[in-house]
């Protein structure tokens, strides 16, 4: 039983009437909030049908046998009881205030529990304009639903003693904070955070129309007044996150564990935390017990993958990739990650049914029609790569990755004076794109114009110095021109070849760019 709910089970006796013929019917009354008081809810709930056969229609037993059924967790019983309860007495205020309590605690599991308790309240109101205990959750409910000023209207009607209590600071601060009055928001925040009586649930409640600056200050108040569960280490870190404070983040979640095997949940929170610091290793530490736990878990595998790839570590991300979609088959995300991650196997060919699954579950997505026309291209079927990359020419972002793909088909099949087009738009589009100023270069070499093929080359390693094509190129030109840079340009292009390959280098700007 909830403590709201005893407490008004214990007053209930200012409803019943005070003539001597009740004073059996009030023992009643005593004995099965006794047996309630016990925890014996089956011998309660016997007494009560009793007192119920001898007093049919009573408005306080039928309240009680709504305490009864809803500390029984039986819902829809408890909604029926208390109602009676109102029909038989429509004054009676303790039902009021239970049936609300009841759809403000069963909100989970009926959407439309949060307007059924602001309409019992507001009912309540109506004959009982000061009562503070409706008025408060008048004022709940609407700050919950952002009607932030309509909220402020019932706290001013609360009376003098209930305006400085922490729960009510904790509601204005939530107002002021949606209705973008920062001042008065930080004010209240501050005396909320100076209360002996503040608490984690004064926090809880409101965090979601906070800004993160103030969300953050109430947390941190809590921790040093020593009164923070692991719960509020765990928002803190998420908030800390969310203002890009990594190394406190990782620190309130790291504490959050506490003496308790960490959650699936929060270990992938970690890893994410990791990530974005750029600890990989880490992050793979966190992702690999996070997947112990919860082996079927496709986001655990999928996060797994996205940091092997930060590693390098291709095959392993291959392994990952294919166990998310595995689990998650209609999963389009899953679906790209794999098709990149197969795009640059042996066989190429091995992305195509993922690219396209992909394009089947979002079909307008040009980043897909772009990465599958290079796939195509890679695989040799020149055709179908110009369907895809005409396709993907259309939109913006992806229109200088259309033009480069195409400027490689066309130099594949001999049309060289055509590849130096497209790849000059997509140095239109994109003059910092290394790989297209590699495949220019290369495009120049085949037409003997050996400055401007070097002038490309440059820039492109200039952007990228590592760049596998570019440094490739380069070398050739340097043989064929007989420069004495020859011997320098070979001895780093080996030291290129251990770094990275080719298809490596491809496969990880495919992955980098992949769809949210």
């Amino acid at each position: 039983m909830s403590f709201r709910l005893m407490v008004l089970l214990l007053t209930l006796a200012c409803v019943l009437p005070v003539a001597a013929a009740q004073t059996a019917r009030e023992q009643m009354i005593l004995q099965i909030q006794e047996l309630m008081q016990q925890n014996r809810p089956t011998e309660a709930h016997e007494a009560l049908n009793a007192a119920l056969r001898k007093y049919p229609g009573d408005a306080g037993l039928e309240n009680l046998l709504g305490i009864i059924e809803a500390q029984a967790g039986n819902y829809p019983a408890a909604e029926a009881a208390f109602k009676r309860a109102i029909t038989r007495m429509p004054k009676f205020t303790g039902a009021y205030l239970n049936l609300g309590r009841l759809y403000q605690e069963n909100s989970g599991r009926d959407p439309s529990a949060p307007q059924k308790a602001l309409l019992t309240y507001q009912r309540l109101l109506q004959f009982q304009p000061d009562n503070p205990e409706a008025n408060y959750q008048c004022a709940v409910l609407l700050q919950l639903r952002g009607q932030y000023a309509a909220s402020l209207q019932y706290l001013s009607r609360l009376p003098a003693d209930y305006q400085g209590r922490a729960t009510v600071l904790a509601v204005r601060c939530a107002n002021f904070a949606g209705l973008g009055k920062p001042v008065q928001a930080a004010e209240t925040a501050r005396q909320l955070a100076l209360h002996p009586d503040f608490s984690e649930p004064d926090v809880f409640s409101i965090l979601p129309a906070l800004t993160d600056e103030l969300g953050v200050r109430l947390l941190e108040a809590l921790l040093a007044r020593e009164r923070a569960t692991t719960e509020t280490l765990h928002r803190l870190g998420l908030l800390y996150e969310r203002q890009g404070r990594l190394v406190e983040a990782r620190q309130a979640l790291e504490k959050s564990i506490g003496g308790s095997p960490p959650s699936a949940g929060l270990l992938l929170e970690l890893a994410r935390v990791a990530y974005q610091q750029q600890d990989y290793k880490g992050a793979l530490g966190y992702l690999a017990h996070a997947r112990d736990l919860e082996p079927r878990n496709a986001a655990i595998h999928y996060s797994f993958g996205m940091s092997c790839i930060r590693l390098r570590l291709v095959a392993e991300a291959h392994v990952s990739f294919g166990r998310a979609v595995e689990l998650e088959p209609d999963n389009p995300q899953y679906n790209y990650a794999m098709g990149a991650a197969s795009a640059y196997r042996r066989d190429p060919a091995e992305a195509i049914p993922y690219l396209q699954k992909y394009l089947r579950l979002k079909p307008q997505d040009a980043q897909g029609h772009l990465l599958l026309g290079a796939v195509y291209f890679r695989s040799g079927d020149y055709q179908a790569a110009r369907s895809e990359l005409l396709a993907a020419m259309k939109r913006r972002e992806t229109a200088a990755g259309a033009h480069y793909f195409l400027g490689r088909v066309a130099r594949q099949e001999g049309r060289i004076d055509e590849a130096v087009r497209e790849l000059e738009l997509t140095l239109q589009a994109a003059p910092q794109h290394a790989d297209a100023l590699a495949e220019l270069g290369q495009c120049r070499l085949q037409q003997k114009d050996y400055a401007a093929a070097e002038e490309s080359l440059q820039r492109a390693l200039a952007i990228d110095p590592e760049n596998y094509a570019a440094n490739f190129n380069l070398l050739v030109l340097y043989s064929r021109t007989r420069d004495k840079r020859e011997a320098a340009q070979a001895q780093w292009f080996e030291e290129i070849k251990k770094l990275r390959t080719d298809k490596e280098q491809e496969f990880l700007r495919a992955i980098e760019i992949r769809p949210d």
